[in-house]
Order: structure tokens, then sequence, then C-alpha cells
């Protein structure tokens, strides 16, 4: 069975670099944040449920999910997007499950989640690392990924579990702040797993 590794970052952290970097050295990837995106729009039970809770109008005449709209009421109330969560996380989970199955013959996939502490899915994998950069770099990096303002990207790490305290649940934290070099650790880390079934 392989070792399951989640991987998690706060917004602009560069969780994403880091996996495509395990992706290059041929590790299966779970993007959960892409999957959860996709069964919102194919997952039959989930979309009536969403319907359920946010109304008819939250799927576009196409049948997918009106993004702009469940931004507008899931990063503005708290109370929302964790009924949300609690649709869409069992979705995700019942998801995850059935691809490692598919991916067993592998020494260790990775699971990639924005919110893998907040979710409670780090409870489900061997190991969890977290990707980790200076907050103001991070605000600077998604400014200009996103197109967006300072305050929008601050109301958006608001919502994610403080640094602090994901580093205390991390098994190990790599820094990300263009001073550490990134790519030689994870090379390590990776044969590390492969070796040993250890992260360090």
């Amino acid at each position: 069975m392989a070792l399951t590794i989640g991987v998690t970052g706060g917004i602009g952290s560069g969780k994403t670099t880091v996996c495509k970097v395990f992706k290059l050295l041929r590790v299966p990837i779970f993007e959960a944040d892409k999957t959860a995106k996709n069964l919102l729009d194919t997952d039959q039970q989930l979309k009536s449920e969403l319907i359920h809770l946010f109304g008819e109008n939250i799927y576009t005449p196409n049948g997918t999910i009106d993004r702009k709209k469940l931004a507008e009421i899931i990063f503005n109330d708290k109370i929302q997007l964790s009924k949300m969560n609690a649709l869409v996380h069992p979705a995700v989970r019942r998801n995850f499950k059935n691809w490692v199955k598919q991916h067993e013959h592998f020494p260790y996939v990775i699971h990639e989640a924005a919110i893998l502490f907040e979710s409670g899915f780090y409870k489900i994998m061997d190991y969890n690392i977290l990707v980790t950069a200076p907050q103001n770099e991070r605000i600077e990096r998604v400014m200009k990924r996103d197109q967006i303002s300072r305050k929008e990207v601050e109301e958006r790490i608001k919502n994610q579990l403080p640094e602090e305290k994901k580093q205390e649940l991390a098994n190990l934290v790599l820094m990300n702040d263009n001073k550490n070099l990134l790519i030689p650790k994870i090379i390590e880390i990776d044969k590390k797993l492969k070796e040993d079934g250890k992260i360090w």
C-alpha cells in the first residue's frame, strides 16, 4: 500500500510549485482542490445537496456551478463556508480513497490541498508537509498571480488556519522564501520516502 503524504500551504506559499517538482520525480499527485471543483460540477449527490443549501441559481443553466456567486457567499460568511465544506469534504475523501487504490503500487502518493489541516484530511495521511513563506511575499505573489488587491488577499488568508497552528500540525515544514534551496530538499524527501518509507 502506498504511503499517503499531505502537502499544503497557505495561499501564495508555493505548494503547487513543490508538487510540480514531486511530479517530475514521478510521484502521483491527487489535486484535492481541482477534484473538489470538478465534483461540484459532476457529482450528482453533491449537486443536489448544494442546490438544497444555496438554491437552484447556484448552478448556471448549463449545469455548472456559478463560481462567482459561490465565492461571494462563502468568502463573506464562515457559517455558509463550513456548511459547504461539510458536503464537499466527504465527496473528496471518497474520491481520494478510490484514487489511492489505483496507485497502490507506488511507494508513496501526494494529496495536495489548500485546506489540508482545516478539513481534517491531515489525520488520514501518513505524513504532512507544510510549504510556507513570509506573509508579505505570499501576498505579493497572489496579487500578481490573480490580479487582485492586497485587501482581497488578506481576506482569503484570514479564512485559513494561522501559519503557527499549521506548523504545529505538520511533520515537516518547507520554507519557500527564495533563500532556501527547495529542489534539493524535495529530492532528499523523495529519496528517503522511496528507500526508508520515512520523511526524515
